[in-house]
């Protein structure tokens, strides 16, 4: 019987590192990619020390494990589509005052809808990543839920996938713990000094995403008003693409109080301030993305990820129209941000999720 193909994403990082061992252990025919989306990642091309040091698109790396392992690899060049897809995106959400979150942009768009595409015309039988995340059946579905190390998991950047691609998706470190990752890595003698994690956005690579925003879209330095809840000016600032919901440091102005921002409001060029944070009970959510596309019929409790790095919490879902839900928070949250994403739960199952929307000027 011949074996199963796979094509898998190879970022040079430890996780991708080791999905293509255990895939390999398990006796699938494995064919390394590497996307390239930003950088010039050849050899022979001068790249930024910062660039090198993050963990996104190490090809020299993915290149060695391939050949450490025995297995084809290769570079594509996505840049194209990642600066559409991702880039323009994120420049386009900071300008006019959301939040974006290119993580979950560049899965949907650019990395697992590349290796889907590439793997159905090589008619090749799965695509796989190092994410952390499983997949299981549910009366003849696939069904996407979180991997087994809580604080690893990874759904929640991966809810806009198409439900269609599921079945032919693999996730081989969804069932480990990433001490047990490391260990693997460890063991194929990996230069694992070489695949410490990052946690930055991948394209920025000098400074931080105001850095970026400078250098990419100066218009985005334009100076408005700062103001408390009551409308008074309490001073001048950069630029809405430079604030969130949430932020207290960098404000750049004195009052004697801790500040905090409230509000970024597009229309008016201004930021809100308040004494504290603010608190949201409620918010509407469209761009949907959900798995089960009749659900929720009506309304529904269900547990929703608002952060990455923020535990899931419970809250009511109606639907709103058919293109929004309301949530209704059973506790009221903090630092909620518009343009990022909400990610909805059943138990450890993912339902769907989409993007938090504006809030009305308060």
């Amino acid at each position: 019987m011949a074996r199963k193909s796979v094509l898998l994403g190879m970022s040079g990082g430890v996780d991708s590192s080791v999905a293509a061992a255990l895939l390999v252990r398990q006796g699938y025919d494995v064919h390394g990619i590497t996307l390239q989306v930003w950088e010039h990642e050849d050899d022979s091309v001068a790249t930024s020390k910062k660039w090198q040091e993050r963990g996104c698109c190490k090809v020299g790396i993915a290149r060695h494990v391939a050949k450490l392992l025995g297995i084809p690899h290769e570079v594509v060049d996505t840049r194209h589509t990642f600066r559409h897809a991702v880039i323009d995106d994120f420049i386009q959400g900071y300008t006019t005052g959301t939040t974006p979150n290119p993580c979950v942009r560049c899965n949907e768009r650019v990395k697992i809808h590349t290796l889907v595409d590439l793997a159905l015309q090589r008619r090749v039988d799965y695509v796989a990543t190092g994410h952390y995340a499983r997949l299981h059946d549910h009366r003849g579905f696939s069904v996407l839920s979180r991997s087994v190390d809580p604080r690893k998991d990874q759904t929640y950047f991966l809810y806009r996938l198409r439900a269609e691609w599921l079945p032919r998706l693999l996730f081989p470190l969804g069932g480990l713990e990433k001490a047990a990752v490391w260990k693997e890595a460890e063991a194929l003698s990996l230069p694992v000094e070489e695949l410490k994690e990052s946690q930055e956005i991948c394209f920025v690579s000098q400074g931080d995403y105001r850095t970026f925003l400078e250098q990419e879209a100066p218009h985005s330095r334009k100076q408005g008003l700062f103001t408390d809840q009551e409308g008074r000016p309490l001073g001048q600032h950069d630029g809405i693409a430079f604030y969130t919901p949430g932020q207290r440091r960098g404000l750049g102005i004195a009052t004697g109080q801790r500040l905090y921002v409230h509000q970024v409001q597009p229309a008016t060029n201004t930021v809100v301030l308040g004494h504290s944070e603010r608190l949201h009970s409620e918010c509407t959510v469209a761009d949907l993305n959900m798995f089960a596309p009749d659900f929720p019929s009506h309304s529904a409790d269900v547990h929703v990820k608002i952060r990455y790095a923020t535990p899931a919490t419970l809250a009511t879902l109606t639907v709103r129209d058919s293109s929004a839900l309301h949530v209704q928070f059973h506790h009221p949250q903090r630092g909620l941000s518009p343009g990022q994403s909400a990610v909805f739960y059943s138990g450890d199952d993912v339902l769907g999720g989409g993007i938090i929307q504006p809030f009305p000027p308060s």
